[in-house]
């Protein structure tokens, strides 16, 4: 499936010269939404993943169906203060600035496979540091799949050594 005819680019969003690729018409419609988790899925499952792993907001979008497809657990990562009980935490850079990304300390157990979802891979950033936490608390990251990976970002330079599966590519 063709999944840019379902990715609705929307022009000088958030600033002025960003193409923002906007994944909720994708989501909108039923069959595309489908497949996209029914490809992600079958990547995970290929991997043995004991449990799916996103960070907010729309990692939760990606991982929780494929979680629910392959009827395993899904571990969210959060910003800081936002979960409830003991967290551990990775803070890691922003293009202005740095920011912080959370954890349950109990989430992850030594050994657990790992597959890590997202919307998408720009810099790498974001999954680097969700990365870092899920190996500190002993789970072995097998694989991390996005809807979409703006490879002009070069983002997988981050990644390196990381199994990655993207839906499409710009």
């Amino acid at each position: 499936m063709d999944f840019k005819q379902y990715i609705t680019i929307v022009e000088d969003f958030p600033k002025e010269g960003i193409r923002f690729k906007d994944i909720t018409t994708l989501m909108q419609n039923g069959s595309a939404y489908k497949e996209a988790v029914k490809q992600m899925s079958v990547f995970a499952k290929e991997k043995n993943a004991d449990v799916i792993v996103g960070p907010e907001a729309r990692g939760f979008v990606v991982g929780c169906p494929v979680a629910y497809e392959l009827e395993i657990g899904f571990v969210p990562v959060r910003k800081a203060g936002k979960l409830p009980r003991e967290v551990i935490s990775v803070d890691y850079g922003l293009e202005y600035g740095k920011d912080s990304l959370t954890i349950h300390r109990d989430a992850i157990t030594k050994g657990q496979r790992v597959v890590i979802t997202d919307d998408l891979l720009a810099t790498g950033g974001t999954i680097e540091a969700t990365v870092k936490m899920v190996e500190q608390l002993g789970g072995v990251v097998v694989g991390i799949v996005f809807m979409i990976e703006l490879t002009y970002l070069e983002g997988r330079d981050r990644l390196k050594g990381y199994d990655i599966f993207t839906l499409t590519q710009y």
